[in-house]
């Protein structure tokens, strides 16, 4: 199983981001994680594939929308009115089993990181 994360860059505070990731197979759910400099990884977003249920992280709702196209089999994360304090590192992961998707514990596979910095 393959995951690849594309879209990272740098942008300034306001501006906008669409992350992408491609998985070689269907599963059960999706998620996007990140993780700081000095900081612990945590949870972003995450998607169900099948019905397409969505969960956030309080820090990002209302500006992050995660999304996937079935037939690509791609994940995508539309992030807007970007802060500082989103710049990261972000991961794709993906479960295969019905799980916890908030936990990062439960996730089988992941994706190479792709670099977020959003400079104030």
């Amino acid at each position: 199983v393959q995951l690849q994360a594309f879209g990272g860059g740098l942008v300034q505070a306001g501006g906008s981001l669409r992350l992408s990731c491609a998985a070689s197979v269907r599963m059960y759910a999706m998620g996007w994680f990140r993780q700081a400099p000095g900081k612990e990884r945590e949870f972003v977003a995450a998607i169900i594939w099948s019905g397409g249920g969505t969960y956030y992280a309080d820090s990002v709702k209302g500006r992050f929308t995660v999304s996937r196209d079935n037939v690509k089999k791609t994940m995508f994360l539309q992030m807007i009115s970007l802060k500082p304090e989103d710049t990261a590192i972000y991961f794709c992961a993906a479960v295969i089993k019905p799980s916890t998707v908030v936990n990062d514990r439960y996730y089988n596979y992941w994706g190479q990181g792709t670099q977020v910095t959003v400079s104030s």
